[in-house]
């Protein structure tokens, strides 16, 4: 059985590079379906998710390679090159890993005019049905069919006409999905009540490279002008907002000091607040953050809320910071229901 040892007590301080944001890279990979060009993403993450999100892509003909790296790229360049769409079936072995397998169902349909991928596997946190991924779809136009663990999507002879979509709750994943699909749409698509997460920021910025016209880019509605084709395009992947807090707060338990190189505070917003109320330095500059925890921490309550609020995925780092302040802290889930399986 794998072990981690830990030998606690000591102070953690230094510099460390912030890597590129895994939830990020995993909606810019595959808009390289989108377009028969070739798409560089510089500073990917070094995660498993990533090399299983570019073994997914060879299954439909996508080739990489890895160019030079730059030095001030932490991570790693790979250009991807779909010139021909070989396949556009997401079998179950490759699906089921990742959840993120669910975001080539947009861009394969609106490339080919049809997708079959299986039912996505992925975390334990609570229920993540996609059926607002696949109402969004049916709203360009799509016909969409449920069989056997697969979801089948057919576009009509000649494309996808577009539409508009307003979702009933926000959705990272499902806006994902249906910006990728709209940006080929023969129309125009409006999608209301959008994500506005930084990742959603990224994406638009990623395929604003490649030819596609969004307007809106950063609020709630999104206004997609579809294009006919998509061109190639060399694009930075943000770096990693989670990542980022995760390192502050445990700088902020140790009573240490850490220089964030690289982290973007305006994605930050959320977190960074609420470690000021309890009780940590923070600075920011244009190339970094730093936090330092020098006196007692003290008791705050947090409500997770999807982007600008506080981000889900920082409330585990977050209590367990406040487990070290004086006074009793009061911590609300509201995006997934089994978030607090790491208390115990």
């Amino acid at each position: 059985m794998d072990k981690l040892i830990i030998r606690g007590g000591k102070r953690l301080s230094g510099t460390i590079p912030i890597s590129g944001a895994k939830n990020a890279a995993l909606t810019l990979i595959p808009c390289a379906l989108l377009t028969e060009e070739a798409v560089t993403l510089r500073n990917l993450p070094r995660l498993a998710d990533i090399d299983g999100f570019q073994h997914l892509m060879t299954q439909f003909g996508v080739s990489h390679t890895i160019p030079g790296k730059r030095p001030e790229d932490f991570g790693r360049n790979v250009t991807l090159e779909a010139m021909r769409i070989t396949s556009s079936v997401a079998p179950y072995d490759l699906v089921r890993k990742m959840r993120a397998s669910i975001l080539v169902l947009g861009p394969l349909l609106a490339r080919t005019g049809e997708a079959t991928v299986s039912l996505p596997g992925g975390c334990a946190i609570g229920n993540r049905p996609i059926d607002l991924h696949l109402k969004a779809l049916e709203a360009f136009g799509a016909q969409i069919e449920l069989a056997q663990g697969y979801v089948k999507a057919i576009a009509p002879d000649g494309g996808l006409p577009g539409g508009d979509f307003d979702f009933p709750v926000v959705s990272v994943g499902a806006t994902e999905n249906a910006l990728m699909a709209a940006v080929l749409c023969n129309g125009t698509s409006r999608l209301i009540n959008a994500a506005r997460e930084p990742e959603i920021v990224d994406l638009c910025n990623l395929l604003g490279a490649m030819g596609a016209e969004i307007e809106g880019i950063g609020t709630s509605e999104l206004t997609i002008h579809g294009v006919k084709k998509l061109h190639g395009a060399t694009y930075r992947v943000m770096p990693d907002r989670i990542e980022a807090g995760s390192y502050a707060c445990a700088a902020a338990i140790t009573g240490g000091e850490v220089r964030l190189e690289g982290a973007d505070a305006g994605d930050m917003g959320s977190t960074l607040h609420a470690l000021r109320n309890i009780g940590v330095e923070v600075e920011t500059d244009k190339l970094g953050v730093n936090v330092a925890a020098r006196g007692p921490l003290k008791a705050h309550n947090l409500t997770t809320a999807p982007f600008p609020g506080l981000a889900t995925d920082m409330q585990a780092q977050l209590m367990s910071l406040l487990t070290r302040a004086e006074g009793t802290s009061v911590l609300k889930e509201t995006i997934f229901e089994n978030r607090f399986m790491h208390v115990p």
